[in-house]
């Protein structure tokens, strides 16, 4: 809605002192009633605001008759013309103006509490970018810049300003100091750079003066350096290279949160902002950081103790900013949550205090009706705030401290004195509730339980550990001990739990971020507990990878598993942001390793079964591979040219292309490629075809499989290629084709009848998939293959025997055996089907298998499978059911349709030897 002023007014102050507002009304007799009835009530209330209407009333009377936005649109557009002498006292109208028609927006319901700071911070940075662009320009006409032209004084010769605090966030309230940081482009000035900083740093102080001082036509905006890095020995404007350089090693968390607001606004906007990018990594974590709370905490109470704030809640006197219950309260409330998961999420990076607070909510980081409370809270106070600085355009935040003033403040916005204080105080108390508990440590609810001789040893153990090392961590850790321990004892074997929780502890590299990680989300320690006390092997891998429980409480951890081409959307994502191909295969690795965690919680909860276990971490490789293939295929093209020919596929073997795979397993692949006939490729360190795609491969295989910083994504297995280790890496069409057509042997047909294409160039994976149904429908005819399996299942059950009772992998009727006949029946019917359940029922279909065989094949195969499964999240292998603990047996047993460990050893032995009785059968020649 932009209408005239007078057509927009919603409400007006209380008149206050009846003379002041007599005089104006006789003074603005000739306004209509309404307008003059703002005026005077202003008048009544402000002695600065009615000086401004006797200074500009000609002015004011036009820009009345008018919308405001127009009114500050005309204003700003008259200081284009103003050249550096005549800027001063330009700016300084300007600022009167500015001061009067938003006051009067303000008070009369015209503009929300957005519009009016908006105004204000556009004026702000007008004045900062005009100030900047015309004093540079003196320096290049002095020959004071070095290299500099007159054309570079339009991006200040690479000289930017940076508004932070609430002129950043276009936050400004109506009397407010304006906090600026001066950078300048070190590498635009080459070895002349000191020399340009020499300038750059007179032009910041001319600037700040210009801004400043308070002449006969008063001032423009208070400036405030002191926000720069290490104000108090460093220059008033510096290098980006030197700010970036004290930002990566001593920036601290109050230095973060001040970069969340921050912003270009003078100067060349474009070097501002490559800096704020450059700042990401700093501003924004990519863990969720839970230590900003504890940090913010601390700042709260060192604030309120050094000025004095900690008293009762009282009207008069209190600090609307700084005090119990006041404005800071709101930001730190919502700067810490979006410094806690904006790294992880660029949506939350909103600069303003009501727009995060709606991103906050948008995410699920804050409901919404406490986002809706606080931001009716913060603008309430941000109304209080702006008229006790309207009374006499002071920088004041505080409450005056005598009745009669608090009553003028109370007329002010629109109130009797009687309910100003009233619901003043209720608001007040009410932000105290709603920020106080985010903010305050967790204490202990309850004494630490007694423990055994034997628990006190590994407990006192826990204080040479590297994780708490810091007087921060053994701090953050003394208040989450006693909770820690009482959910221990509470578990089914408590001793073995605590060993496991000790292994999770001494594996922790550092303790602080997943101290401050539990203390502020408690059910995490539930989480940790379960885990320890049912999966040891889960709980050392949790203590190595423990940024993976960001995931835990980012808000979709127990939602529902999304399909393939989603997770490879994600990543793809993922990747599309890390800036070089290093930090892309930090991020697969991240991404990877929280999804993978998931997995694994959602299986130890019984929130899915092995088989739905199975399919998800194979679906979570496939889109690894999947987005993973075009990143390592484009990096390695920057240094010896694109593909030759027709490209290559990825085609995943075993369990990868069947599409099962567990919490351990390794990646079986093979890359295939068809060169077209062309001898090499064309880039800047060209290659022969065959040299071409074997490094490649070797370059894919590192890309999932080599340690970085944030560990590996899989070991990888390519030795199902043609001829295994003596082959090359990578395969021509042209030769596995040739290979599998005259040299192959039975067990790599079999292994064929799992293969799929998992990435690479959709053309030449229809011509592999089709070749691939063509060998299965050849070489599957003839009485030879039965013979060729048994000799196969002979030699696989001397080199890998059983290991146990409830080995579910290996030995007679078990998993590898089931899957073996399942393979021989799909080559024997020339099926495409690649799962095993899937085999055998197309075996079944053809008449190869009786409907009593497939039942008895598909019951060992899923309880095997289950075992098997549920075995692999507990350890690398479960073949002894005394080497479990009692909540990993309880798991197990639960996975696999409860009983007993006797009732599941009778199940296991009794449909394995079913099974086996059927293989046998099938395989005779």
């Amino acid at each position: 809605m932009n209408g005239p002023f007078a057509s927009r007014l919603t409400r007006q102050p209380l008149p206050f002192d009846r003379e002041a507002a007599a005089d104006c009304a006789a003074t603005f007799a000739d306004m209509t009633p309404d307008l003059r009835g703002l005026l005077s009530a202003t008048a009544s209330c402000s002695q600065y605001l009615r000086s401004l209407m006797l200074t500009e009333a000609d002015w004011l009377r036009e820009a009345l008759l008018q919308p405001p936005e127009t009114v500050c649109a005309q204003v700003l557009a008259g200081l284009e013309a103003a050249q550096v002498d005549a800027l001063p006292d330009a700016l300084r109208a300007a600022k009167r103006r500015f001061a009067l028609i938003t006051a009067l927006a303000d008070l009369g319901g015209v503009w929300s509490l957005m519009q009016v700071t908006g105004a204000l911070t556009d004026l702000a940075d007008r004045a900062v970018d005009l100030a900047l662009r015309r004093l540079v320009a003196e320096e290049i006409r002095r020959g004071k810049l070095p290299g500099a032209v007159a054309e570079d004084a339009e991006t200040a010769g690479g000289m930017t300003c940076l508004a932070m605090g609430k002129m950043g966030a276009r936050e400004l309230n109506y009397s407010s100091d304006i906090d600026l940081i001066c950078l300048f482009d070190q590498d635009r000035y080459g070895a002349d750079w000191h020399e340009a900083r020499a300038s750059f740093i007179r032009v910041t102080r001319r600037m700040a003066s210009m801004l400043s001082d308070i002449t006969p036509q008063g001032y423009v905006f208070r400036t405030d350096l002191r926000l720069r890095p290490d104000a108090g020995v460093t220059p008033v404007c510096l290098s980006m290279a030197a700010a970036e350089a004290y930002y990566e090693a001593q920036g601290r968390t109050w230095e973060r949160a001040a970069y969340i607001k921050a912003r270009p606004c003078g100067g060349d906007l474009g070097a501002g902002a490559r800096f704020l990018h450059s700042l990401t990594p700093f501003v924004w974590r990519k863990h969720l950081d839970f230590v900003a709370i504890q940090d913010a905490h601390d700042m709260r109470l060192r604030i309120r103790e050094h000025r004095g704030l900690n008293g009762a809640l009282v009207v008069e006197g209190h600090d609307m900013k700084l005090g119990q219950g006041g404005i800071r309260e709101i930001e730190f409330f919502t700067q810490t949550r979006q410094l806690i998961a904006g790294g992880r999420d660029p949506s939350l990076r909103d600069r303003s205090t009501l727009g995060a607070l709606q991103a906050l909510v948008a995410k699920d980081w804050l409901p919404q009706a406490v986002a809706g409370e606080l931001s009716q809270l913060y603008t309430a106070h941000r109304e209080v705030e702006h008229r006790l600085q309207m009374v006499g355009d002071a920088q004041t935040h505080k409450m005056p401290v005598t009745a009669e003033a608090v009553a003028r403040i109370a007329a002010f916005c629109g109130q009797s004195d009687q309910a100003f204080r009233r619901d003043l105080l209720d608001r007040l108390s009410r932000t105290d509730q709603l920020t106080e508990g985010f903010f305050a440590p967790t204490e202990p609810a309850a004494a630490a339980p007694e423990l055994s001789e034997h628990a006190r040893a590994i407990v006192k153990g826990w204080q040479a550990y590297p994780a708490l090392r810091s007087d921060r961590a053994q701090a953050m850790f003394q208040r989450l001990r006693p909770a820690l321990l009482a959910r221990l004892m509470a578990a089914g074997n408590p001793d073995e739990a605590l060993l496991a929780l000790d292994g999770f502890l001494a594996g922790l590299p550092a303790g602080v971020q997943i101290f401050a990680l539990f203390e502020a989300n408690p059910s995490l320690i539930d989480l940790i507990v379960d885990i320890a006390a049912t999966s040891p092997a889960l709980a050392l891998y949790l203590s190595r990878n423990a940024a993976v429980l960001d995931a835990v409480i980012g808000g979709a951890f127990f939602s529902a598993w999304p399909d393939k081409a989603a997770l490879r959307a994600d990543l793809t994502h993922k990747l599309a942001e890390a800036a070089d191909y290093e930090r892309q295969l930090d991020a697969a690795r991240r991404w990877t390793k929280e999804w993978h965690f998931r997995i694994g919680v959602h299986h130890l909860r019984g929130l899915i079964d092995g088989f739905e276990a199975g399919k998800q971490y194979a679906d979570l490789a496939e889109a690894v591979i999947s987005a993973l293939w075009p990143v390592v295929l484009a990096d390695f093209a920057t240094r010896h040219g694109p593909a030759p020919g027709r490209g290559a596929i990825c085609l995943g073997m075993g369990s990868l292309g069947a599409g099962r795979l567990n919490a351990g397993s390794d990646l079986d692949m093979i890359v295939i490629y068809d060169a077209a006939g062309i001898e090499g490729s064309t880039g800047p360190r060209p290659l022969a075809t065959r040299p071409y795609y074997a490094r490649l491969t070797q370059a894919f295989v590192t890309a999932l499989s080599a340690q970085t910083a944030q560990g590996r994504l899989y070991e990888v297995d390519v030795r199902l290629r043609p001829s295994g280790r003596k082959g090359p890496v990578a395969t021509s069409l042209e030769s596995f084709t040739s290979y599998q057509m005259s040299e192959a042997w039975t067990w790599e047909h079999l292994a064929l009848t799992r293969a799929r294409v998992l990435a690479g160039a959709p053309e030449l994976a229809d011509a592999v998939e089709t070749f691939r149904r063509h060998v299965i429908a050849v070489k599957g005819q003839g009485e030879a293959v039965r013979g060729d399996v048994a000799q196969m299942r002979a030699r696989l059950s001397e080199a890998k025997p059983q290991a146990g009772a409830w080995d579910a992998k290996f030995g007679a009727g078990r998993l590898m055996d089931i899957e073996l006949l399942a393979q021989t029946m799909a080559l024997l019917v020339a099926s495409p089907a690649r799962g095993v359940q899937a085999q055998i029922a197309a075996g079944a279909k053809a008449g190869k298998l009786s409907y009593s065989d497939q039942t008895v094949l598909l019951d060992a195969y899923r309880l095997c499978w289950q075992m098997q499964s549920a075995s692999k999240l507990l350890g690398d292998r479960v073949a002894d059911p005394a080497a479990l603990g009692l909540g990993a047996q309880r798991f197990l047993l639960a996975a696999t349709g409860g009983g007993d460990a006797e009732d599941l050893t009778k199940r296991l032995m009794t449909r394995t030897a079913l099974a086996a009785a059927v293989i046998v059968a099938h395989l005779e020649v």
